[in-house]
């Protein structure tokens, strides 16, 4: 790609980071996997960019690639080998937000995030950064009524889940 193509991507991928994170935190356990599942993420975005039509929003594209980067990767029993590509993924000066002194309720309802399929943690992310049912039905890949019925059912395990904690 060429270098226009890296500043564009820098520039639609920076404000936007902060989605990777919590997808990484969603999907991971520890910091080593956090950082392994963006750096992944990061470069499967990379090399999608190309493909990257404008047809929806950038953020409503990134979470269908870094969704199915997330559940592709930590569904197989063993990772994939780390993949080169052309951009220095250090140069996007990624910031790692703190999360160790989040509230006690905050670390619990992770916990039971972290319990819930791939499929409801999408769900209950997408919840919490307030995206409306057809945003996430396009996501998905699912239709609109399929997303509310979907998020009512993620929303009642993840209720289970914590008051079983």
């Amino acid at each position: 790609m060429s270098t226009g193509q890296e500043k564009t991507f820098i520039e639609f991928f920076k404000p936007n980071q902060k989605l990777i994170h919590k997808i990484c935190r969603i999907y991971t356990d520890n910091t080593e996997d956090h950082d392994d599942l963006f750096q992944e993420i990061t470069i499967q975005l990379w090399k999608s960019f190309p493909g990257f039509k404008g047809e929806a929003r950038f953020s409503t594209w990134m979470y269908r690639v870094a969704l199915n980067t997330a559940i592709t990767l930590f569904r197989k029993p063993q990772k994939q080998k780390a993949q080169t590509v052309d951009i220095d993924v250090s140069s996007l000066k990624i910031e790692y937000e703190a999360y160790e002194d989040e509230e006690h309720k905050l670390q619990k309802m992770y916990k039971a995030i972290y319990e819930l399929s791939d499929v409801e943690k999408a769900l209950i992310m997408m919840y919490l950064e307030d995206k409306p049912y057809k945003e996430i039905g396009e996501i998905l890949g699912i239709t609109e009524g399929n997303a509310r019925v979907k998020m009512n059912r993620a929303k009642n395990n993840l209720k289970t889940k914590i008051n079983t904690k």
